[in-house]
């Protein structure tokens, strides 16, 4: 075929061409066309690259130590013999030097010192580095490099630097002196003016940049024009932007200028739709001083704490305009009344109200004569949906409404790639989708008002409202997706929205159901679970009134916050509830042979958990309603009499688990674009916390007591957590009772048990099993960290991704392999409860009793709860972070509900609550129209500053004399030079020095230059220690030399293997201080904090190669920077170190006896401890490079010491094989119901899912993808850039 010259087919081909990219590594023949995203991808998984990488990072090195070789030979001739070593070889000062220098006083960082027990060959009064061999090395060679004189050019690469160009120490090197351990620099991000470009500074921001349109496709069949106004912000500090599809009129955080808001919208007119004017405070009542007593009475709490207590003063009795006088005569009951009722006696009406019906129900009578017969339950309570989308809007909250939907974007600033952002839900897929759909839709005639989305997130729960007895209640919350999550999830914000009370069926319908005719009593509980069923769907049809429905396909014009009129829709995004209500509202049975709500996988696959099959089925099975099954079933329950669960009635549901009850979602939203089974998003809470962890954790414990020793092997296990440490303001919390008995556990119980297992199970388990254990709770820790991320991109969701598959491989592993290998049986809580059961049981039924033995138990992963794993990275893809939506939020609302409960009479429970959640929100809109700010009660309490690294009060109750404070700790080997020590870290501040290369001592006539007034300085007892997370939000650590003294700061090696040094805060002192130096002095306060030192133990192989923690101990009292000062402003934030239990105590590091450096009374101390790095989101993202927030430096040293674990650890290049005890050996899964697929890795990398397919849902349309069904997939080895 030939082409014509400036035929268009020629630039197609030559456009392809110009646009392939190649790997670039040796031997590697990937190319095609694709962007830096896809590239990026290919490095993470090509073996040749990372081979490549190293030998370069190699190469540099070795031309690095020949260059300095050459000019130590120039230096040595040229300087004759003014140089020491003059008229000698190089290679002879080389090796002299190298000799010479004692590894303990080499100018350079300092090593940390591992203890006695860590060490292979240990000599009395000796000390071993603990960093490996090759790190030695290079740190010998760059002190050899400090001793070259000054002329040392700086253009040479000699340090490998990763922290952007700080060069060649160049210090006058005159005598060999000892080293310090001092911490790299460190500054944290935080926000600044620039970020938030205020509205009312336009000329902060450069302009923006408009996105051109896309490039026409070769062939069109239909042409579909769009006009679209994209906008792009410039990027913050953070190096985040957003895209917007369309240019926004509003922008509630001001950040893009008012100037380049689109301009298009009318203003509100007068007769715009608003709810009733609410008049200002004292309304409804007679004076300010019965307004401000009764509304500190509906405050929503039932206890007089002391908060309410302190906010009855201040509120009340302290306010300007409290008169006692007007107490004369005080009724509760009377005033209570008035703000039930206005003056006129009538009711305060609000559109929004609560509203109160009746809801019918058909029960199936099994009779074609006879047709179905209504049975209605009363005492629906709810508020319309519409009624509350004009509330909300009218609301003072409305002001913080995002109506424009945009993408996240965040370049990188360690490589300037660009990356998605998944947050909230206004800047997920879901949202632009329907944003676009909405825009694709024709303009109601007459109307030129903007369209926007009001996002609609539904909760619900049932709840128990007292801790005895059967009080319970099943509330409906509606919160507003615009709003940010940060604010959605505070349970005193105001945005949780209650809507209804769904009712329950009451006592006697059973009594109706059982004088049925030829009802069965398994079919009499079919019918009561079919009517419950009806019954739910009922109250969703009234809710989903024509009202609704309207405004779901026309959308209402509402007065914005901005005092535009725009036409909202409202959208249901996510509905969040623990599994049994999926299933309810999916109308398909609980734990059917298709029990997934989302998709129609069977139960049978369910053990196939993250293979290729697995992934495949629930992208190309999502369920679709069979309306047309449903329809025919209910014609056979209810016209020709079969019964609800009769074969005529699942034949005709067909495949699915379907259940025979209309879906009101699907039945009226459908229709209008809603995926019922896609807003059943995953639960964290429930379905991971109290479900698969729960799980696994109970197996563990099944697991202890089949060993011979059980008893005693779990004391030690419940002694072990009980001396786990506590961290933060409640992040971890003290484990009082018998973990291992589990007694009214929460989920938040749950996650701390996960957060620190790893520790308390290390030894318990026989050697093989042991590290099978370790290496399976330190996959679920990482996976459940990831998965409860606030901020996510497209690497921590592949990040994501390679763990769940790693993870679901370690389950059948150890479900095969170490279940297999002991009987477990029930526990005793176990039993007693199954016996309690069967004896309840055996009182109505005179059949034979159960065996009163523990039963076999065996880990069951075909389990939904387990299945659901696989769902985390499409629903974050789709909606945004789990915490947007988790049912915590939900479990937080119902505080409110619990504390009214004691203040209703205990009848007609929903009314009351109804008639209390009106109270308050009436007082609170009062006080909005007032302005009256809220009670003090409902403040954030300790709100971090946004300004200052840390917080150390300037009290001076605490005074220590020094040389008082020495001699009453005469023998104390912490005090060992204390002073000296002191005024070293003194001159380093008050001299400015820079303390990142303080390779030299002071003199002791410049110590005695330093002057403290009369040699005192003040003791005080914690400090706050500020930092931005990897959100980007502020929060603080509590450093407590008592309770938590352990923090965490920037390595100071020049090329660390891990990125942090570890120290123990002993004291935290201020002072007033100067220097003489025979000029006019300046007094300067200083904060010092008294540390003792911990260092990483050397051999010990952590991250996500080796599936283990961080292991560090205490540097040895032989070492002279084991004690020392360091200065508060280098502190990163408070660390959790968890004792290594399995290590023991002992006094390797410190003699025995009482001493400072010693908490109590006790005499040694831990051997070990293991850095939890999964105590919180921030802390583990500390460990990666990911963090948004994170500064540059912090993360590029990170990513550094992955690339050493990666080149170095094992002298493995490519670092693709895991270092797990156990994990070498193929095991034969031999379950029958996953077919013939055996757990040995496949080389094989098409058998892949690949990342593009997995993105856009379209796994359908992957012909290409062959999998092996005999073998599992290959792991990718992105994981691998994670270890350290």
């Amino acid at each position: 075929m030939r082409f014509a010259a400036g035929s268009p087919w020629i630039i197609v081909l030559l456009g392809l061409f110009l646009s392939m990219v190649s790997c670039g590594a040796p031997r590697c023949l990937w190319e095609r066309p694709t962007d830096a995203r896809g590239l990026s991808r290919h490095h993470a998984s090509c073996h040749f690259y990372k081979k490549s990488t190293a030998l370069a990072s190699q190469k540099r090195l070795e031309r690095a130590k020949e260059a300095v070789s050459a000019h130590l030979t120039r230096n040595s001739t040229s300087h004759g013999s003014t140089h020491p070593q003059a008229g000698r070889s190089t290679v002879d000062h080389h090796s002299d030097i190298s000799k010479s220098v004692n590894p303990l006083h080499m100018w350079g960082r300092p090593r940390p010192i591992a203890p006695r027990q860590s060490l292979a060959m240990h000599r009395p009064g000796s000390a071993f580095r603990v960093f490996s061999d090759s790190s030695l090395a290079a740190s010998e060679s760059r002190a050899d490099l400090r001793c070259c004189p000054p002329e040392i050019p700086q253009h040479v690469d000699v340090e490998m630097d990763i922290n952007g160009g700080d060069g060649v120490d160049d210090f006058h090197v005159e005598q060999a002196r000892p080293r310090r351990r001092i911490p790299r620099h460190f500054e944290d991000m935080e926000s600044s003016e620039g970020d938030l470009n205020y509205s009312d500074n336009a000329n902060a921001l450069s302009p923006l940049q408009d996105l051109p349109a896309p490039p026409a496709q070769s062939r069109i069949r239909r042409v579909l024009l769009t006009l679209r106004d994209t906008m792009r912000t410039t990027y913050n500090s953070f190096g985040l932007c957003r895209l917007y599809p369309r240019r926004p009129s509003f922008e509630p955080n001001k950040f893009v200028p008012s100037s380049l808001l689109a301009q298009t919208c009318p203003a509100a007119s007068q007769g715009s739709d608003s709810l009733p004017e609410v008049s200002p405070p004292p309304y409804p009542f007679p004076n300010m001083t019965l307004y401000r007593l009764m509304s500190w009475m509906n405050t929503g709490s039932n206890r007089v704490s002391e908060t309410k207590v302190a906010a009855l003063v201040n509120d009340v009795i302290l306010a300007d305009d409290f008169d006692r006088e007007h107490l004369m005569g005080f009724s509760v009951k009377k005033n209570l009344r008035e703000l039930d009722a206005d003056e006129s006696g009538k009711k305060i009406a609000f559109p929004d109200d609560w509203i109160e019906t009746s809801v019918t129900i058909d029960i199936p009578i099994r009779s074609k004569e006879d047709g179905p017969r209504p049975y209605t339950i009363p005492g629906f309570h709810y508020r319309p949906l519409i009624e509350v989308l004009r509330a909300a809007f009218a609301d003072a909250q409305a002001a913080a409404f995002h109506l424009f939907p945009f993408k996240h974007i965040w370049k990188d600033p360690l490589d300037n790639h660009e990356e998605r952002v998944y947050d909230e839900l206004y800047t997920s897929d879901a949202w632009l989708e329907a944003q676009d759909s909405l825009h694709k839709l024709p303009k109601e005639f007459g109307c030129s008002l903007e369209r926007v989305i009001a996002g609609f997130m539904l909760f619900s729960d049932a709840t128990h409202l007292a801790n005895f007895g059967t009080a319970k209640a099943w509330p409906l919350y509606v919160y507003f997706g615009n709003l940010t999550k940060y604010v959605r999830s505070s349970p005193t914000s105001g945005s949780c929205h209650l809507v209804g009370f769904l009712p329950s069926l009451p006592d006697n319908i059973k009594d109706i159901l059982s004088n049925l005719p030829r009802m069965s009593k398994s079919g009499m509980a079919s019918l009561h679970t079919h009517c419950r069923r009806e019954l739910f769907h009922a109250c969703w049809d009234i809710l989903l009134d024509e009202d609704f429905l309207y405004a779901y396909r026309h959308g209402i014009v509402l007065k914005c916050a901005d005092g535009i009129m725009r036409r909202v829709f409202p959208r249901i995004f996510t509905y969040s509830a623990d599994y049994p209500e999926k299933a309810l509202i999916a109308t398909i049975k609980d734990m059917g042979l298709c029990p997934c709500p989302r998709c129609l996988t069977p139960k049978g696959l369910f053990n196939c958990l993250g293979l290729v099959r697995d992934m495949k089925s629930r992208i190309n099975t999502l369920r679709v309603y069979a309306v047309a099954n449903v329809i025919k079933a209910r014609q056979f329950i209810f016209t020709l009499g079969n019964t609800v669960d009769g074969a005529k009635v699942e034949d005709a549901l067909g495949e699915g688990s379907w259940v025979a009850v209309l879906n009101r979602f699907a039945y009226k939203l459908g229709p209008l674009g809603l995926d019922p089974f896609r807003m059943l998003v995953v639960d964290l809470m429930h379905e991971c916390e109290l479900g698969t962890w729960k799980a696994l954790f109970t197996h563990l414990m099944r697991l202890l007591y089949s060993l011979p020793e059980g008893v005693r092997l779990i004391a030690i296990f419940d002694s072990r957590f009980r001396q786990v440490p506590t961290f933060g303001n409640g992040v971890i919390r003290k484990f009082a009772n018998n973990t291992s008995e589990m007694k009214r556990l929460a989920a938040r119980d749950f996650e701390n048990i996960l957060q620190c297992a790893i520790p308390v199970f290390e030894g318990l388990l026989p050697p093989d099993h042991d590290a099978a254990v370790q290496s399976l709770l330190y996959h679920f820790a990482q996976w459940h960290a990831l998965a409860k991320l606030r901020i996510h991109t497209d690497s921590t969701l592949l990040f994501l991704e390679e763990t769940f598959k790693r993870l679901s491989k370690k389950l059948r592993m150890f479900r095969d392999h170490t279940c297999a290998a002991f009987k477990t049986v029930e526990l005793p809580k176990e039993t007693s409860a199954r016996q309690k059961r069967s004896t309840q049981r055996s009182e109505t039924n005179t059949g034979s009793t159960e065996s009163t033995g523990p039963r076999e138990k065996k880990l069951n992963l075909s389990t939904y709860k387990f299945h659901a794993m696989g769902d985390y990275m499409r629903t974050i893809r789709i909606f945004g972070t789990t915490d947007s939506f988790t049912t915590q939020i939900g479990e937080l609302a119902h505080r409110a509900l619990k504390a009214f409960y004691p203040l209703t009479s205990k009848l007609d429970t929903p009314a009351q609550l109804a008639k209390h959640e009106r109270r308050r929100r009436v007082l609170r809109r009062v006080a909005e129209a007032g302005g009256i700010p809220p009670s003090i009660s409902q403040l954030p309490i300790d709100t971090p500053s946004s300004g200052n690294h840390h917080h150390i009060a300037s009290s001076r109750n605490h005074p220590v004399a020094l040389f008082t404070f020495l001699r009453e700790h005469n023998n104390d080997p912490a005090l060992k030079k204390f002073i000296p020590k002191l005024k070293d870290h003194i001159l380093y501040r008050l001299r400015k020095l820079d303390v990142t290369y303080c390779d030299f001592t002071f003199s002791d006539e410049e110590r005695r230059s330093v002057i403290i007034p009369n040699d005192t300085i003040y003791s005080v007892q914690m400090m706050q220690v500020h930092y931005t997370t990897y959100d980007m939000r502020r929060e603080y650590d509590t450093v407590n030399p008592r309770t938590h003294p352990h923090v965490m700061v920037l390595s100071g090696e020049t090329a660390p293997e891990h990125p942090y040094w570890y120290a123990q805060v002993l004291g935290i002192y201020h002072m007033d201080t100067w220097v003489n130096e025979g000029v006019q002095p300046v007094k300067e306060h200083l904060e010092v904090l008294w540390v003792r030192w911990l260092a990483p133990i050397r051999n010990h192989k952590s991250g996500v190669n080796h599936s283990r923690l961080p292991k560090i101990a205490f540097v040895e009292e032989s070492d002279a920077d084991a004690f020392g000062f360091l200065d508060p402003g280098q502190v990163i934030r408070g660390a959790h170190l968890i004792p290594a239990f399995n290590s023991g105590r002992g006094v390797s590091s410190l003699r025995h006896g009482r001493s400072l450096a010693r908490p109590g009374e006790e005499l040694d101390d831990w051997e070990a401890y293991y850095a939890g790095i999964f105590v919180d989101r921030d802390m583990f993202m500390r460990y990666t490079h990911f963090g948004v927030g994170h500064p540059a430096m912090l993360r590029r040293i990170t990513r550094h010491c992955e690339s050493v674990a990666i080149g170095g650890v094992q002298g493995n290049v490519t670092g693709t094989s895991e270092t797990d005890v156990g994990d070498n050996t193929h095991y034969d899964l031999g379950d029958e119901r996953c077919d013939d697929i055996e757990d040995e890795e496949d080389e094989d990398e098409s058998e892949e899912v690949s990342d593009e397919e997995l993105d856009e849902l379209e796994l359908e349309n992957a012909e290409d993808i062959d999998s092996d069904e005999d073998g599992e997939e290959d792991e990718d080895d992105f994981a691998d850039h994670l270890s350290f």
